[in-house]
């Protein structure tokens, strides 16, 4: 041991000496993997932010220790237990949601807003900004309410203004800004306003039909006997079938959505260090052709094959670590950029922090990729001759034994480790793993594939009379030490991705914004009362706006399925994830035949083949319900017990704004069931649309309406974020080929430049050897691009269909547009990187060769 440790210490200081030379190249090569990195510890480092904020501000999230909703009043035991933990020491806090539309008597303006009526002791966990500071506390001191500054804006209307909401009217005294537990977006769809609780019936809109939720917040008094009996609680609220959530519960519930996020997302980074790894071999393989002849001395002087692998190895792992470094110092900056950029979108505060853990993953994940996929070229140096500083000409690269050499064959089980290994860090299962697998590895294989056909073809359709600099371009694709795989692999793999990210993107923004033009109205008038419905119609007729559709509503829960009661149903445990399913409350509707945002995926439309009432579901609630076709399901209708027969199951298109149930009955099953009326119409302009509310809310202040035109520019603004962020993810992907390209191109750098003087000392000029290169890489991008576009669009495809589990519609064009971009990318750099063709003496040239 003493012996070695001397000659270890020499090779130390040989192999920092010999790489002063060449020490920016490598890092240049190795800096491929750094975007990569960064990803992955901007993604991973956001997520854990998040989660801890999500563990900080978890009470304040669910607003208690216990939260409990439903969407009818709660039963009399209900309330009897509330007021028991009341009793005990608890604080409890109310807080009523409902729909009114807002008039400003004064200006005459209207807007949909979400009301909220609060009790004195509300928020329990948490701050409510508002402006002035000290309003909340005077909000339950008369009728006056606290209102969003866009609802004011809306309204044209001023803090000290009166509102009316439903049939009372409040005096605004402030304006809202955050709320505990709700993203800043959310103000968009319906701006907030908050009143008193004791004034909440005064509005006259909690009557039948209206869509209202109750929700009680419970914080335990603080010791953990109490907050064991909160868990208790729940069970038996549960047992009520209403709805109760645990801050625990919450808590893993968010953590869980934002791991699967995080996951998702982190496969784009997974992705990036691959394309970054074979930029690095490729950048190495250059770099190890030039250090032959050095590593021939240093045999001659007494190294041996692995002191010489040990020495360049250790060189290519320092440099992969400073690659490595600077990837995660990047990562952490955007990982501080990301609040600002999506803050709005978020419920919680995200306090940006340090996370060293993923850091240091991201690090170490980039440190072992570039020295997995170095080892494969640096694995030659060992087999090196001392007789190469003699016969330098003689053997340039050694001979390679391929799968006879056992060393070759162990760093190629090393690099298909390392990519099962990596894949599995994003995925929750092996099946994934395996999957995400395969589909690199199909995408690898097609793209070598793809440039081995390329030289196959080269070499079969050149002919003696093209062009001299078409012929030799072309037969740059096929002669010994060509470019064409290692050009091919990097460039098809970043147009790969660059053309994925784009098909998905262009697809789930692309149908949002379609589905949302093909809606037939742009105004919902909901919470009609039965004995106002022809009243309504007739003000929206007269106004010159046609009604569209005329949908009547039926509250109902469910009450068993095939015999078993639903109580029952609940305590099931193959039946834990459909628990909402069992317990929520069902707005239904009844018609006779099916809209044009529905389809028949299984059975048979209302036929009246059978005595019982039929009736249809959507085939998401029916797998939730575990219920086919021909299945019995008995219905409470608000008192009075339904027994129905499920005829069909539909599919139903949710994106597209119009009224959609999960539950549709034939006409004869509720004819005589109480009920509302849901109007859709469609206002030619917005001041017609204006006008038009205004007239309903006057004569009707129960009615509410929702402006689609407001929604569709909330969507326009979600969609434009949307947009940013995947672009920005486009251009990172971009920013990331460029330079796993120019390792690329690097790595018959050598050979390009001899092949360069050789021609100028044989006559060639400048504008000859620029129309040589311009051939050889014209073909390489084509190919390249062309390859990794048509792979993209089986990538999206996969995306589509087994993430967001939607139809994927090609984008040609924008394809097009991006394999061009690609392409002219590849001629720049093959240009830029034969620079020295142009500017070096032949002599130079020579000798640098």
């Amino acid at each position: 041991m003493t012996a070695a440790r001397p000659s270890l210490m020499r090779l130390a200081r040989v192999s920092w000496w010999e790489s002063r030379s060449t020490r920016r190249r490598l890092a240049l090569y190795m800096s491929a993997i750094s975007l990569g990195v960064a990803a992955l510890v901007a993604i991973d480092s956001y997520a854990a932010n998040v989660q801890r904020s999500v563990r900080s501000q978890s009470r304040a999230l669910l607003g208690g220790d216990l939260a409990v909703s439903s969407t009818r009043a709660f039963p009399g035991a209900v309330d009897t237990l509330l007021d028991s933990l009341a009793a005990s020491g608890h604080a409890v806090a109310r807080v009523t949601t409902f729909g009114s539309m807002a008039l400003a008597p004064r200006t005459g303006g209207t807007r949909f807003s979400q009301v909220r009526a609060v009790s004195p002791n509300w928020p329990l966990y948490g701050d409510v900004t508002t402006n002035p500071p000290t309003s909340l506390a005077a909000l339950h001191a008369g009728r006056v309410a606290l209102v969003d500054t866009t609802l004011l804006i809306a309204l044209n209307a001023e803090v000290g203004d009166s509102v009316q909401l439903g049939f009372a009217k409040f005096r605004v005294i402030g304006t809202l800004g955050k709320v505990p537990g709700e993203p800043d977006i959310a103000a968009a769809i319906g701006p907030r306003v908050l009143i008193g609780s004791a004034y909440a019936q005064a509005t006259g809109l909690l009557v039948f039909g209206s869509r209202v939720s109750h929700e009680v917040f419970v914080r335990a008094n603080g010791t953990s006997g109490d907050a064991a009996g909160l868990t208790r609680i729940q069970e038996r609220l549960r047992a009520q079938r209403i709805r109760a959530r645990t801050v625990a519960q919450s808590e893993s519930r968010i953590t869980e959505s934002i791991d699967e996020l995080s996951s998702f997302l982190g496969i784009v980074g997974i992705v990036a260090l691959l394309l970054g790894g074979i930029g690095v071999a490729s950048g190495v393989h250059a770099w190890v052709v030039r250090k032959i002849d050095i590593v021939a001395v240093l045999r001659c002087l007494g190294a041996t094959g692995p002191q010489v692998l040990l020495m360049y190895s250790a060189q290519a792992a320092l440099m992969g670590l400073a690659g490595a470094a600077f990837g995660a110092a990047l990562g952490v900056l955007v990982q501080f950029l990301l609040p600002r950029a999506i803050g709005g979108f978020m419920p919680i505060d995200v306090v940006p922090q340090l996370e060293w853990m993923a850091i240091v993953k991201g690090m170490s994940l980039g440190l072992w990729i570039a020295l997995a996929f170095a080892l494969h070229p640096l694995i030659t140096l060992r087999r090196v001759s001392p007789l190469q500083a003699l016969r330098r000409d003689a053997d340039p690269v050694p001979i390679r034994r391929g799968w006879r050499d056992p060393y070759r064959v162990g760093v190629n089980l090393l690099l298909l480790a390392t990519v099962l290994a990596v894949a599995g860090t994003r995925s929750d299962s092996w099946r994934d793993t395996i999957g995400v697998s395969v589909g690199i590895a199909v995408v690898l294989g097609v793209l070598i594939g793809s440039a081995s056909a390329l030289s196959w073809i080269a070499r079969k359709v050149l002919r003696a009379g093209w062009p001299y600099v078409v012929r030799q371009g072309v037969a740059n694709l096929y002669r010994p030490a060509n470019q064409t795989r290692a050009v091919v692999l990097s460039l098809g793999f970043g147009a790969f991705l660059l053309s994925t990210l784009y098909l998905v993107q262009s697809n789930l923004l692309g149908n949002l914004q379609r589905l949302s033009a093909e809606s037939r109205g742009n105004l919902i008038l909901f919470d009609v009362q039965a004995d106002q419905e022809t009243g309504v119609d007739s003000i929206v007729r007269a106004s010159g706006t046609p009604v569209i559709q005329r949908t009547p509503i039926v509250m109902m829960r469910l009450e068993a399925l095939n015999g078993v009661d639903v109580t029952v149903l609940q305590n099931d445990s193959s039946r834990r994830d459909s628990r909402w399913a069992l317990r929520r409350e069902y707005r239904s509707t009844y018609r006779d035949s099916l809209f044009p945002a529905e389809s028949l995926m299984a059975g048979q439309w209302f036929t009246r083949a059978d005595d019982r009432p039929e009736v249809s579901l959507e085939s998401d609630i029916a797998e939730e319900l575990q219920v086919k076709v021909g299945d019995k399901i008995r219905w409470d209708v608000q008192g009075r017990d339904v027994e129905t027969i499920l005829t069909s199951i539909r599919g139903v298109n949710w994106t597209r704004f119009e009224p959609n149930f999960f539950a549709v009955f034939e006409p004869e099953a509720l004819a005589s069931a109480p009920r509302t009326f849901v109007l859709l119409a469609n206002s030619p302009d917005q001041r017609a649309g204006a006008s038009l509310q205004r007239d309903v809310v006057r004569r009707y202040p129960n009615v509410a309406i929702i402006d689609l035109t407001l929604i569709r520019q909330t969507v326009a603004e979600i969609t434009r974020r949307a947009t940013v962020a995947i672009r920005f993810l486009a251009i990172f992907s971009l920013a990331m080929g460029i330079p796993v390209l120019f390792s690329a191109v690097a790595a018959t750098r050598r050979e390009r430049l001899r092949e360069g003087v050789l021609l100028k000392t044989l006559g060639a000029t400048r504008h000859q050897i620029g129309r040589i290169m311009f051939a050889e890489y014209a073909l390489l991008g084509l190919l390249g691009s062309l390859t990794g576009m048509l792979l993209s669009f089986a990538g999206a495809w996969a995306v589509m269909r087994f993430v967001f589990e939607r139809p994927m519609t090609p984008a040609y064009g924008p394809a097009l547009a991006l394999a061009g971009a690609t392409l002219f990318l590849t001629v720049s750099i093959g240009f830029l990187s034969g620079r020295e063709v142009f500017k070096e003496t032949a002599m130079a040239a020579l000798r640098e060769a």
